[in-house]
């Protein structure tokens, strides 16, 4: 399974939209080095990969020489993940596999298959048009999976700031679709205006959040989910987890004024929530989803806890003029958002919007008949239809405009988060809630993180208003964390350095690329082809005391051991004999969490030490509580690197 091959962007002949990062190249896209960035791979196939028998890879912008030299390892199915801007890079990946792989069946997926079976004819022998597990399975002659049973792959994403990786952010799969069915939206009409739930219910929400975190207690999240709250009961069990879990987690949301407009802001903190998407649209759109709380209140109040809101409006609908246009907009700043999108209303297939425009003969003339052209600039950033009363240049203008005064006026979106952090701390330090206290301090936490970019802010901003603004947040900073150390004034002043090669870098178009990232699930590669060995170990040693449950990061090439309850007597003999025998025979990079696993016997703990300490090259270990851990468990912590962990004993 592959994305379509890079080169990409404007550079290359793509739209303005089309890149490797969603919030550079459409969110801050006029911000220049002041703009936060991060990949986005094709996560999608990722989850599909995990969720299939058969042996699979997955690559994320490969050139075109590094897919071929994919291809030529042999293939009996080869899937291409595309969007419709990016329709004619589909057809390059497409005729490269014909070529090089033309045994190989195709298979087409993602949004772009919205488009016609004759229209994609040419080039798919397969076409997926619905959830990706249950298409592949059947496809592949594997059995059914209901989705319940779905696994969820552990897929990072890291943001930078000024070149420098600031956070690592955990992805978490909530669902597919939307109920909403707003009239230009493909992601609900593509699955019918339905909700498919990958995580049925909010403690499965935090269970993968609990692997994540495992791996990097600091860990960020986003849930991917077009409307995250809109079910209230699943939304409000999650809570009651990261409540009764007791650690203040960092967590970005989708979510409409609707769905909003259930909660009190305060249960939302509690949730860990600090991040919102929020389709502003326009103030007399009349989407259903913007029912509920006024916007300015809303707004208010999740700024006053620290949410910040990355607020989408827009451009070019029946109602608007060039005055509603900027009337709206001046009403989007004064709620001060952290972050602002501007699209261009657009009509995709399989949206009312498409079959309206196309029933009114709306659709823009140059593009009736060229479909490349159609797809190629359908992302967002062209007018694709007749407007009553404005000119195609006339609604892209205004969307550059937009872009262009938002930074204006409200100055770089890292500063303008940095001040909602400040005003979430204010808010919630004070609190009688431990969790509220607890996410205080984590404001606290990532403020101090974010001393060093001030200076640049302050010499590089784009007009002396913010300038002055960011000096005066910088003060407040200081008042209520304290003065910057040596070491973060050191530090501030490298920020200056970096930012300027940050901003030469995107002039020169240097290291604007990212690099080849290829995920190997299930391949009979050397250092791991023995998984199945592990695999077995749950059926033969589960029992009603003691579970086992086996993950396999298929990035890392690593297995992960969780054991949990009683594990005594003869039964932990015997696993810690198999353990061993398949250590002996297999380098495999092993993972033991230890941290829901009861102990009482030292003569089955010390025979576990025997058998593990040997491959301290190849294990780590998860503690628990350092004062639930036996003291045979303190031993082995000696002995082996741990993961940190900060409901365990940590490094």
């Amino acid at each position: 399974m592959t994305s379509i091959c890079k080169p990409i962007g404007e550079k290359y002949g793509d739209q303005a939209s089309v890149g490797y990062e969603l919030l550079h190249g459409q969110v801050t896209r006029s911000q220049g080095m002041f703009s936060p960035r991060a990949n986005h791979l094709q996560y999608g196939l990722e989850y599909i990969a995990e969720n299939l028998q058969a042996p699979t890879v997955v690559l994320h912008y490969p050139s075109k020489a590094e897919l071929v030299r994919e291809l030529k390892k042999g293939y009996d199915y080869v899937g291409v993940a595309f969007v419709l801007p990016t329709f004619h890079r589909m057809k390059e990946a497409v005729a490269i596999i014909r070529k090089h792989a033309p045994g190989s069946k195709v298979v087409l997926g993602g949004y772009g298959t919205v488009l016609s079976d004759e229209q994609l004819k040419p080039y798919a022998d397969h076409v997926c048009r619905e959830e990706g597990v249950g298409f592949m399975r059947r496809l592949l002659g594997e059995p059914g999976l209901p989705v319940s049973k779905f696994k969820h792959p552990l897929v990072t994403s890291t943001m930078s700031v000024f070149s420098v990786p600031v956070t690592n952010t955990g992805l978490i799969f909530g669902g597919l679709g939307c109920p909403h069915g707003c009239d230009f939206c493909c992601t609900s009409h593509y699955y019918k205006r339905q909700h498919i739930r990958l995580l049925p219910a909010g403690r499965d929400v935090y269970g993968v959040m609990e692997r994540y975190l495992d791996h990097d207690p600091d860990m960020a999240f986003v849930i991917l989910d077009e409307d995250f709250l809109i079910n209230k009961q699943r939304a409000m069990e999650f809570r009651d987890c990261v409540i009764k879990g007791g650690r203040a987690i960092s967590l970005f949301v989708f979510g409409s004024v609707k769905a909003l407009s259930q909660y009190k802001t305060s249960e939302l903190a509690e949730m860990g929530i600090d991040g919102l998407w929020i389709g502003y649209e326009g103030s007399r759109s009349g989407f259903a989803k913007r029912e509920g709380r006024p916007a300015s209140e809303l707004f208010q109040d999740l700024r006053e806890h620290g949410i910040m809101v990355l607020a989408s409006m827009i451009l070019g609908l029946d109602y608007q003029t060039p005055e509603i246009i900027r009337e709206e907009f001046d009403g989007l700043m004064a709620l001060k958002p952290s972050l602002t999108q501007f699209a261009i209303y657009g009509p995709l297939p399989g949206t009312p919007l498409y079959e309206r425009v196309t029933k009114e003969s709306r659709l823009r003339d140059e593009y009736k008949d060229d479909l490349e052209g159609f797809c190629r600039n359908s992302g967002g950033f062209t007018c694709m239809l007749k407007h009553p009363t404005m000119s195609y240049g006339e609604i892209e203008g205004l969307q550059r405009w937009c872009f262009a005064q938002d930074f204006q006026r409200l100055g770089p979106s890292i500063y303008r988060v940095v001040d909602t952090w400040l005003q979430g701390y204010r808010t919630l330090r004070d609190s009688e809630n431990p969790i509220l206290r607890a996410k205080a301090e984590r404001f606290a936490k990532d403020i101090r993180k974010s001393y060093p970019i001030f200076l640049p802010g302050r010499l590089f901003s784009p007009n002396a208003r913010v300038k002055g603004w960011i000096a005066d947040l910088e003060k407040q900073v200081y008042d209520e964390l304290g003065e910057p150390t040596f070491k973060e004034k050191a530090m501030a002043v490298a920020s200056v350095g970096m930012a300027a090669y940050t901003d030469a870098a995107l002039a020169l178009n240097v290291a604007q690329h990212p690099k080849l990232v290829r995920t190997p699930y299930r391949m009979p590669e050397r250092g791991w082809k023995d998984f199945h060995v592990w695999e077995s170990l749950p059926e033969k040693f589960s029992t009603p005391e003691f579970n086992l449950r086996v993950e396999f990061e298929h990035a890392r090439q690593r297995v992960w051991l969780r054991l949990e309850g009683r594990l005594a007597g003869t039964q932990a003999e015997k696993f810690w004999a198999q353990v061993g025998e398949a250590m002996a025979q297999r380098r495999t990079q092993l993972v033991f969490d230890f941290k829901k696993l009861q102990v009482s016997e030292a003569k089955s703990l010390k025979a576990m030490r025997e058998k593990l300490s040997q491959y301290r090259d190849t294990v780590r270990v998860v503690m628990p509580k350092l004062a639930h851990a036996h003291p045979e468990l303190l031993i082995l912590a000696k002995i082996f690197q741990q993961y940190k962990n900060s409901g365990g004993m940590g490094l």
